[in-house]
């Protein structure tokens, strides 16, 4: 619409003619909304509230009489307030570039004087101190003129070529220096530390690798060898268990044929040879018998008739036994002691007969006549008593 004015967000709009402002100021002011303004009759200007920069480059003494070249940065803007507007719009609206010009002179007079009553150590160890210290120094005098700083950035401090920050720097030099070769040295050292220790892994690794190779080419070799000989060793258990069943039969077969032997041969031979000796022991004492009768004259036909049937009645004691079951317990012994029974039997019926017909024996052919009497009795006892029982035991 003609004759509305609108300013910009970062402006204030500043209107002349017509009634005053507040406080008795020449002009109206006006931010962040329109106004109605007559044409000819007012006129309208703009005041910047945006952001401005300063910079201040520097040559300032300290307390300790070294020149420093100093150079910062100022960040200030016009207050948002009507009176830093009104402020700032009677000086600097007609040239608002003098704003960042008087800025500068302004914080250049206030550097020098707060650097000249420090030293070089404070200045340099803290800055933020000096900044500080400029910044409120400041503030009264950018308050009359409508300017508020935002901040204060020392951005370098040179002594030129006094040296005196780099003599007061040489010790921290120093001393960073040698942290810094002992870093060097420790870093160097875990360097070649970690290439040993990777190293030493690296030939355990292999040497691990070499020997597990080795265990399974060894099993591997003794699988194969197992493999080979595992046929030639189930032929050869194979035959040792032919071998061993045969040897086994060949025992038993000889075992069997020895038993075979001594039942058809030596069991045999040894009854005959038993039977032999019966015999002769008969025939030696029908030679005694003769003998002793031939000693007695008056005897010598009744001896010689009773020595004559002696054999046969031997023979027929014998006979008598034949069917008789005896079991022989102790061998070619046994047979012997019924062979002697026999004989003794012979022998107490031929002295039972010479009692009947003399009445006089000898003393010693008594007691010899008795002991086998003994024997024949108990044998034709157990006869009698066992013959229709069973076997008769002669031990």
């Amino acid at each position: 619409m003609f004759g509305y004015r609108v300013p910009a967000p970062d402006e204030a709009m500043l209107i002349s003619g017509g009634r005053r402002g507040l406080g008795g100021a020449p002009f109206r002011v006006v931010t962040g909304h329109g106004k109605f303004v007559l044409p000819i009759f007012r006129k309208t200007r703009f005041l910047t509230l945006s952001m401005c920069e300063s910079e201040v480059t520097e040559t300032c003494v300290t307390r300790q009489g070294i020149a420093l070249h100093v150079r910062a940065v100022i960040a200030f803007k016009v207050g948002n307030d009507h009176e830093s507007i009104i402020n700032a719009g009677q000086r600097f609206l007609s040239d608002q570039d003098q704003m960042s010009v008087l800025t500068g002179r302004i914080f250049a007079g206030h550097l020098r004087a707060i650097i000249g009553s420090m030293t070089v150590e404070e200045i340099v160890t803290e800055r933020q101190k000096l900044a500080a210290e400029v910044l409120d120094t400041s503030k009264t005098e950018m308050a009359k003129i409508g300017l508020i700083v935002d901040s204060l950035q020392i951005q370098s401090i040179d002594d030129g070529d006094t040296g005196y920050i780099d003599a007061m720097s040489a010790p921290h030099k120093a001393a960073i220096q040698r942290q810094a070769q002992i870093a060097q040295a420790q870093a160097t050292q875990a360097s070649v530390e970690a290439e040993q220790v990777a190293a030493r892994n690296q030939a355990e690794y292999a040497r691990q690798t070499a020997i597990v190779k080795a265990e399974y080419s060894a099993e591997v070799d003794r699988a194969q060898a197992r493999a080979a000989q595992a046929g030639p060793l189930a032929l050869a258990h194979a035959q040792q268990e032919v071998l061993d069943a045969q040897t086994e039969l060949a025992l038993r077969q000889a075992k069997l044929r020895q038993q075979q032997l001594v039942a058809e041969i030596v069991k045999p031979a040894e009854a005959e040879a038993e039977r032999i000796r019966v015999l002769a022991a008969a025939e030696a004492q029908r030679m005694k018998i003769q003998a002793e009768a031939a000693a007695s004259y008056d005897r010598v036909a009744l001896d010689r008739m009773i020595i004559d049937q002696l054999p046969q009645i031997v023979k027929e004691a014998a006979g008598g036994l034949a069917g008789a079951n005896v079991n022989v317990l102790n061998g070619a012994d046994g047979l012997g002691e019924i062979a002697a029974g026999l004989v003794s039997q012979g022998l107490t019926i031929l002295d039972s007969v010479r009692q009947n017909l003399s009445g006089q024996d000898s003393s010693d052919d008594r007691r010899s006549s008795e002991s086998s009497g003994n024997g024949l009795l108990q044998l034709h006892s157990r006869k009698d008593d066992k013959s229709d029982d069973g076997p008769v035991n002669v031990e």
